[in-house]
């Protein structure tokens, strides 16, 4: 990882990491206080039908305050729709950072074959600004946006909702408090061993 830093740094670049995450209507499973012998429910409707897709980037730069961009998409469960990101909206998730951070990126994501596809290869090439780099197989530790959907989803925890839409509004609020703390996302990325720079 210190590699990847110093290239962020020698480019005067955004170091940004990235990672995708998944949630349907049925709610994530969470501890909660009950009366003796009574166990709480949740009583969940539609539980199997669509998801809310998110891509997000957590972005640091030393003598700049932490950033964490995110993009939404929803999968209703028809027929022939794609239930995750597409190299097209990843490349517009990156377009709408470089714009965000006005500066060029080193990105560090993860093998997700969306990742490593020709597509996605030449999408890179055609931005200048943009150096990409990748974790190994499986290193979730390593990446700090594995963090923001842990909070994420314990904040969800037993939280039923009826419809697509209630959901979408909901992760949409969690993830927009989340972007005014950044002392919270400096917290994700003191978890995962990078020193954060003053």
């Amino acid at each position: 990882m210190a590699r990847h830093k110093r290239t962020a740094a020698d480019l005067g670049a955004w170091l940004c990491f990235e990672d995708e995450a998944g949630q349907g209507l049925r709610p994530p499973k969470g501890r909660t206080w009950g009366r003796r012998g009574r166990t709480p429910l949740v009583r969940v409707c539609a539980a199997g039908s669509g998801r809310i897709s998110l891509a997000g980037l957590v972005a640091t730069r030393p003598g700049r305050a932490l950033r964490l961009i995110y993009r939404t998409r929803l999968h209703r469960g028809r027929k022939g729709e794609k239930k995750g990101f597409t190299e097209t909206d990843y490349a517009r998730l990156l377009d709408a950072a470089h714009q965000q951070l006005g500066g060029p990126i080193v990105l560090i994501w993860d093998n997700l074959n969306t990742h490593r596809s020709k597509a996605m290869q030449q999408l890179i090439a055609a931005r200048p600004w943009l150096v990409v780099y990748r974790l190994p197989s499986y290193a979730p530790e390593l990446n700090p946006v594995e963090a923001v959907w842990s909070h994420l989803k314990r904040s969800l925890a037993n939280l039923a909702k009826r419809t697509l839409d209630q959901l979408a509004r909901i992760v949409k609020t969690r993830l927009k408090r989340m972007q005014y703390r950044p002392a919270l996302i400096a917290g994700f990325i003191t978890k995962t061993g990078l020193e954060q720079p003053p």
